[in-house]
């Protein structure tokens, strides 16, 4: 049985201080072909160790007010592949109560 093999670019141009300037990104497979970005959470399962390793960046220019949305949206996404990959329905309507309370708290408008 052959397998397929798929590769997603992340290229970060940083400051003399490191911190994030430019952040693109490609995922042939999916469509995208060196698209810009503002922000980013990367997270990925240590099996070995039992713990996740996770890269948070976002670029100088991300406005606070777009940061509290994609946060949002990401916690949204999370409670839609946890139900995903447990099939816990119980936890995942908690989960998005608290997205709920989340935008609400930051007067974010419903999506």
């Amino acid at each position: 049985m052959s397998t397929k093999k798929s590769e997603i670019k992340i290229q970060i141009e940083v400051d003399e201080n490191n911190v994030p300037e430019n952040l693109h990104w490609t995922a042939k497979d999916g469509g995208v072909n060196n698209e810009e970005a503002k922000a980013m959470l990367l997270s990925l399962w240590d099996n070995k160790n039992q713990e996740s390793l996770r890269i948070d960046l976002w670029t100088k220019d991300m406005p606070v007010d777009e940061m509290k949305v994609f946060f949002h949206q990401t916690l949204v996404a999370m409670s839609d592949t946890f139900y995903r990959a447990t099939e816990d329905e119980k936890m995942m309507e908690t989960m998005k109560d608290f997205c709920d309370y989340f935008a609400d708290k930051l007067d974010l408008k419903k999506e």
